[in-house]
């Protein structure tokens, strides 16, 4: 059965009761709810063999499906116990299934939420406060009871009767003074009997439901030893012995995965390890197990706590008033080859030149014959030499050793990885699961970012995934033949798409990045209604000096802001090999000892405008003198000015104008007050008479011009404002 059908077995949860329990049909119908006497034989059925985990399906959203499975006989119950959070999920997820055309589950059931005291008191028997003997009797009065005896001279040995009371007597003891006895009183058949507690040595309650009750209430006490577990009871009715399984969804910590990835000769090598965890308290023996890449959509519903639903208040008809009612309403990529990664030169990084640091096998030929002895040393440490330098050169072979326990295949929109054994794993442990071995794509590259490494760029790879299968998010160690290269990361990664991947510093390439030759260009202006727009060419270009100072060849990939969104265009040459949401790479070929400079141009297009008003002249004058200006455009703002000209001609005659009133109101005050200091007969004061006169006649003159000149200032006013609303010129 394929792991698609294994996450659909069973029926969902049709129905719960009030008191916690779910019944189910075979054929996904609810069953009717049974009475007390239906409830205790639910109850009593014997609990089956535990059903242990058979299946495990993790997934990378939090969550895990379990399956358990085995065998029940008859009529059976299967116990189960889960911590009190996974309580909402399982009954959210729960499904079961009885394999057997004779068989049916029964019901579920599962403890309620109240606290172990509030449970325990609503048994007939309450067991809180850890009661006596004798107070757990008392509870039980008016039951009927078998009583088994310790052998005595003067009672039989079995009793069976019904319970009347506990009372304490005073005995007389050896010591003389007398004790207090517990005395049970049953009414017998002959009559009562005082039976001494002493003496009981069993006692079994005839009442089958007292019975149970006492049973349950034990069984309730025992699950609350761990207070954060809850008990969940499977019950399942059918005749002889058949196969039963449960399924469900509970919060499970993600799989993750671990690569290593071995750069040598030809193809990197790549390996991935799964790494799964088995929080639960249940050691895992045998399982089935499948790691499924996605993230299906998983959320919390609170199902299991009481939840009470708020009933309005109706008014009677009478007394009602109507009321308003209210109601509720990759990136586009470039082309771009990836070839597989060329097989290492001598000499390159990562392997050893044959010799130490005096050269080659000539200079230890050349030892001063100081005595045979001190040759042989030589050469042996030559021969040691050669074989560390032969070993660091071979690739790792990881595959050989360890192979992939899993097949991966397609599930629909996800991938998962079917681990092809059955796996043990004891509870509270991980593991390391292998599912990948296999050759990849992959191109050496140096990857230069100047927010990231401002000096060196990072060696690295370009990476293709050709393992045929998606590849989970993961750290990855990288190696170098045999030896330890560095780490990395490598995010989610379908079939065939390539990723890059930085693992060291490349100490061998310098890089220097400097403003280059920025301008800035207006390209065109003109005026719409009265509105002039700017066109500013902005010209940004960004210089990188690179020296190549090892004796390999490298691929330089610059990353470049992308600033895409903000208008700027590629220009020249040198274009970008690929964009990324953040970032624009740029491939740059570098010899090994040499330098080059390379150029990355960015234009994009600024636009600006101001609207033409009536204030100040030096705006207009600002755009006449602009060279960029078309001369239609100029012509019109010269004739502008003539318009305004006229305008500001009526201002300076209505300045003038109130500057003589101003003038003439000052000089007649001297005037009125000379003349009330001479006598009215004076020449003098039939002088200044008459100027007051001539003022007077002027000021009349000068109010009427006034009045004229403000009339013929808002004409003018409103003409330039019109004319240059109006002005349009290209």
């Amino acid at each position: 059965m394929t792991i698609a059908r294994r996450l659909l077995w069973g029926l969902p949860l049709i129905g719960a009761l009030a008191t916690g329990s779910i019944f189910l049909s075979q054929k996904g119908e609810s069953a009717p709810a049974q009475g007390n006497g239906e409830a205790v034989k639910v109850a009593d059925l014997k609990p089956a063999v535990s059903l242990p985990i058979s299946q495990v399906i993790m997934f990378n959203s939090g969550v895990g499906h379990f399956t358990r499975s085995g065998d029940v006989d008859g009529n059976a119950r299967v116990d189960l116990t889960f911590p009190e959070q996974d309580i909402n999920d399982l009954i959210k997820s729960m499904t079961l299934r009885d394999l057997s055309p004779n068989g049916r589950v029964a019901a579920v059931t599962y403890d309620s939420h109240d606290p172990i005291d509030r449970t325990l008191a609503s048994f007939a028997i309450n067991l809180n406060n850890s009661p006596s003997f004798a107070q757990i009797l008392t509870q039980a009065r008016g039951e009927q009871v078998e009583v088994t005896l310790i052998n005595t001279a003067n009672q039989p040995g079995n009793l069976t009767g019904k319970i009347i009371g506990v009372e304490s007597q005073l005995q007389a003891s050896k010591e003389g003074q007398p004790v207090a006895v517990s005395v049970l009183n049953l009414w017998c058949a002959e009559g009562v009997r005082a039976i001494k507690m002493g003496e009981v040595q069993k006692l079994r309650f005839m009442n089958p439901v007292i019975e149970n009750e006492f049973r349950r209430a034990l069984e309730t006490m025992a699950l609350s030893h761990d207070s954060q577990k809850k008990a969940v009871s499977l019950h399942f009715e059918g005749e002889g012995k058949r196969k039963v399984e449960v399924g469900y969804v509970i919060e499970s910590p993600i799989w993750k995965t671990s690569y290593r990835l071995v750069l040598k000769e030809g193809k990197p090598y790549l390996q991935g390890w799964a790494v799964v965890e088995n929080p639960t308290d249940e050691d895992w023996n045998k399982v089935t197990m499948a790691l499924v890449s996605g993230r299906p959509i998983s959320f919390k519903m609170d199902l299991y706590n009481p939840l009470y639903v708020n009933r309005p208040t109706v008014e009677p008809e009478l007394f009602a008033s109507l009321r308003p009612p209210t109601y509720n309403g990759s990136l586009a990529k470039m082309p771009m080859n990836a070839a597989p990664m060329a097989a290492a030169a001598p000499g390159k990084p990562g392997g050893f030149a044959g010799g130490g640091p005096g050269g080659g096998r000539g200079d230890y030929d050349k030892a001063d014959g100081k005595g045979e002895a001190a040759a042989l040393g030589l050469q042996a440490n030559r021969r040691y030499a050669d074989d560390v330098s032969r070993k660091l050169k071979e690739s790792m072979d990881i595959g050989r050793s360890v192979q992939s326990v899993a097949t991966a295949s397609a599930l629909g929109d996800y991938y998962q990885y079917i681990i092809d054994h059955p796996i043990d794993l004891a509870r509270q442990k991980s593991a390391l699961l292998p599912i990948v071995n296999k050759d990849v794509e992959g191109k050496r590259v140096s990857i230069y970012n100047q927010n990231v490494q401002a000096k060196h760029p990072l060696l690295g790879l370009r990476f293709k995934n050709t393992t045929g299968m998606p590849l989970s998010q993961g750290p990855i160690t990288v190696f170098e033949g045999s030896v330890y290269a560095g780490d990395t990361r490598v995010l989610d990664l379908q079939p065939d798409e390539e990723r890059l991947v930085s693992y060291a510093i490349d100490l061998g390439t310098e890089v220097a990045a400097k403003p280059g030759n920025s301008t800035s260009k207006i390209t065109s202006v003109k005026a719409v209604k009265g509105i002039v727009y700017t066109n500013t060419l902005l010209r940004d270009e960004r210089v990188y000096d690179v020296s190549n100072r090892s004796a390999t060849d490298r691929t330089l990939l610059i990353e470049h802001p992308n600033r895409k969104g903000q208008g700027f265009v590629f220009k020249g040459t040198n274009q970008p090999k690929e964009e990324a949401a953040d970032v624009f790479r740029f491939e740059v070929p570098l010899a090994a000892k040499k330098d080059l400079s390379y150029s990355v141009i960015e234009e994009r297009e600024v636009g600006s405008s101001v609207r033409l008003t009536n204030n100040a002249d030096d705006q207009i004058n600002l755009l006449i003198n602009l060279k960029e200006a078309p001369d239609s455009l100029k012509a019109k703002l010269k004739e502008a000015l003539q318009v305004k000209g006229i305008w500001d001609k009526v201002r300076q005659d209505i300045q003038n104008s109130n500057v003589r009133i101003q003038t003439i109101t000052v000089d007649q005050k001297r005037l009125r007050e000379n003349m009330r200091e001479l006598p009215k007969e004076s020449a003098l004061f039939t002088k200044y008479l008459k100027n007051l006169e001539d003022q007077e006649t002027e000021m009349d003159n000068l109010q009427k011009s006034l009045k004229t000149l403000q009339g013929e200032e808002a004409k003018s006013r409103a003409a330039y404002d019109n004319f240059l609303a109006n002005l349009s010129a290209e």
